[in-house]
């Protein structure tokens, strides 16, 4: 798809990462957004690279040489990814009804500016649908014939969505208590052992011990019951796997630098908006290595039961 100009605002997230900073805004120079802000958190007193490599970035992505609207939130110190991310994304939104949002490690395929354009209007004013993501990792698996299905999960490698859903979100989890994740994940997805890291990963936000941001956000998805679209090809690849990642260092993850493909137009729509529960079941089993703890506890369950024939049965 070349020559298309999206027709979104952008969100173009950044902080130190030249390399990685240079080849997206390479690939948003492409697609020439009309309104690009750009958010970059400033340099940590810790780190002496820092001071260098932040201000190499925000020289990268103010060379914006088309017609374009740009506005910047730029800090002179550094708050950490769950603070500075948020930030962003709410002044974001505080500016614009709609948008779509890339962080500096995330390469788009072009048809994903074009993709989040059509889904942002077609599903506009539908409630239940929560985001749009660009991110498939399915490893090329078709859970449909259409060419985007609907998950109760919220990849954000590459996302869009409205203000509309944005209000809701609290990085803080303040409104939302322990006895009341377990329950509401039970209703969205039945495997103990997910449910349990998320009870433990709510348990830490809540804690204040995880520096992120994008937990809440699905989280939000889950209490809501929203849909996020996902492409039936993967339209996202994270190149940020490795030394100087915030969160991405094991290079050899699943998910690091997985292939992306381009959606041919015209699009072809699901008949409903029924979530592909299976889909979603297949890349939480590697995400969160579900299959090997399943097998563990099984093995265990079966030890035990031996020594109890033994030692009560004498079997």
């Amino acid at each position: 798809m070349e020559n298309y100009k999206v027709q979104s605002p952008v969100l173009f997230i950044v902080f130190n990462r030249p390399d990685t900073t240079g080849k997206v805004f390479e690939r948003i120079r492409e697609v020439k957004p009309s309104r690009l802000y750009i958010a970059a958190d400033g340099p940590r007193a810790s780190r002496p690279a820092d001071e260098v490599n932040c201000t190499e970035v925000r020289q990268i992505v103010q060379q914006v040489d088309w017609d374009c609207e740009v506005k910047t939130l730029f800090s002179d110190v550094n708050k950490g990814c769950k603070i500075a991310v948020s930030d962003a994304i709410t002044w974001f939104f505080d500016n614009e009804p709609e948008g779509i949002i890339l962080e500096d490690d995330c390469f788009p395929a072009i048809s994903f500016f074009s993709f989040c354009d059509q889904m942002l209007e077609r599903y506009r004013n539908d409630f239940n649908i929560f985001s749009i993501t660009g991110t498939n990792k399915l490893k090329g698996q078709r859970w449909t014939d259409a060419d985007y299905y609907f998950s109760r999960y919220a990849n954000i490698w590459g996302w869009a969505s409205w203000a509309r859903v944005w209000k809701g979100y609290d990085r803080t989890m303040s409104r939302f208590e322990e006895h009341e994740v377990e329950k509401v994940m039970a209703r969205v997805y039945d495997d103990r052992f997910f449910i349990e890291d998320y009870v433990n990963i709510f348990k830490k936000l809540k804690a204040g011990e995880i520096d992120t941001w994008d937990y809440q956000f699905n989280f939000l998805g889950f209490f809501t019951e929203g849909l996020t679209i996902t492409p039936n090809v993967n339209l996202i690849t994270n190149i940020g796997f490795g030394e100087g990642a915030t969160h991405t260092f094991d290079t050899v993850n699943p998910f690091a630098a997985m292939p992306i493909g381009e959606l041919t137009e015209p699009l072809k729509h699901p008949a409903s908006t029924v979530p592909v529960m299976g889909a979603d079941a297949v890349y939480l089993r590697v995400e969160h290595d579900l299959d090997a703890r399943w097998a563990r506890y099984m093995k265990r369950t079966k030890r035990i039961k031996r020594w109890l024939k033994r030692t009560f049965l004498g079997k």
